[in-house]
Formats: C-alpha cells, structure tokens, sequence
C-alpha cells in the first residue's frame, strides 16, 4: 500500500513521509529513482526542504522554550535545565560539529535544533548550516537507494520482486536508524 502509494504519487506523499522517517523514506525514494519511477532532483529538493522543515520546526520550539508551556514540553522531549545548559554552550562553541554529529545520528537532532533556538543562534546562521547537511545526508541516502533501485531492477525482471526488495531495504533502513536512536539514546542518558 505504501509503495503503491509512492510509485503513483511520489512527489507529493514524499516530504511528509521526510518528516515522519526520513532515512527510509529518503532511500525508498532513491529506489524509485533507480527504477526511473523518479527524477533525481525534485525528489532532493523535496527531501532537503522537508529535513529543513522539521529542523526549522525543533528551532523554533527551543527559541521560545523559555515561555512555561514550552518549557514543559521540552522537559518531556528530556531537555532538562542541565542538559539545555550543556547543549547550549556546545551550539554556541561548535554549531557546524553540532549540526554535523545531529545529521550523523538522527536521535541527537531534537536536543541539539533545540539547543540552537535556546542558544539564540541567528535563525541564517544555523539555516546555513542544517541545508547544506541536509544535502548532503539526503545525496547519500538517495545514492544508496538508486543503487539498490538500478541493482533490483536489472537483477529482476518482475516488479513484485523489485518492490519487496525495495521495501525490505527501506524497513532494513528504518530498523537500523532506530536502533541507532536507541544506541545514542541510551549513551546521552549515561553522559547526562
């Protein structure tokens, strides 16, 4: 059903599919690309713009988390006081190591875009930052996903078979960017 989804429609399911899961959303759509279902760049555009969106979405959050209703949801996303202060002087010291290290690993992206809207970083400053890494991430995600699409597609001749290949590579993407959640996860848990 997704990949139906995708294959008939992928331009316009694809950003919001970016914001929900973007690494397997990013190579399922490289994959369509490598069948030739797709064209390269609008699907970057498309990927880029939505990972910008949702790092824009977490800057905003923190550049108004001093308000109390703010406040209580960043306490909940797991922003203490001490961990805002440790993030906030990391984003004022290093913001291009920060930005690179959250596009690295997706888990640390919320506290660090966060820490960026507390650090009152200059909405250009950190834009010029997350896009080109958002490019960058996004190219390599797509290329990975091309290969598989080109690969599948001259290995098989069946669609079926392509597609449950395809799949399997996104569901594979997802579960390994969740258990590197879960890895970072706990290693920021241990460090705080």
């Amino acid at each position: 059903m997704l990949w139906t989804a995708m294959s008939d429609h992928p331009y316009a399911l694809l950003g919001p599919l970016v914001l929900v899961e973007g690494p397997a959303a990013t190579v399922l759509a490289g994959s369509l690309v490598g069948t030739g279902m797709a064209t390269f760049w609008p699907i970057l555009l498309i990927v880029v713009a939505a990972d910008v969106a949702g790092d824009s979405v977490m800057y905003v959050l923190g550049r108004f988390g001093t308000r109390p209703r703010v406040a209580r949801i960043l306490r909940r996303l797991g922003l203490t006081v001490q961990r805002q202060d440790r993030l906030t002087a990391a984003v004022t010291r290093s913001l291009p190591r920060v930005v690179a290290g959250a596009k690295a690993v997706d888990i640390t992206a919320v506290p660090a875009f966060l820490a960026a809207g507390l650090a009152r970083v200059p909405y250009r400053r950190f834009v010029s930052w997350i896009v080109p890494a958002s490019a960058v991430r996004a190219a390599v995600l797509l290329g990975i996903g091309v290969l598989f699409g080109r690969e599948a597609a001259d290995l098989l001749n069946s669609p079926a078979t392509a597609i449950a290949l395809t799949l399997a590579l996104a569901v594979t993407v997802g579960l390994a960017n969740l258990l590197v959640r879960r890895w970072a996860g706990r290693r920021f848990r241990v460090m705080s």
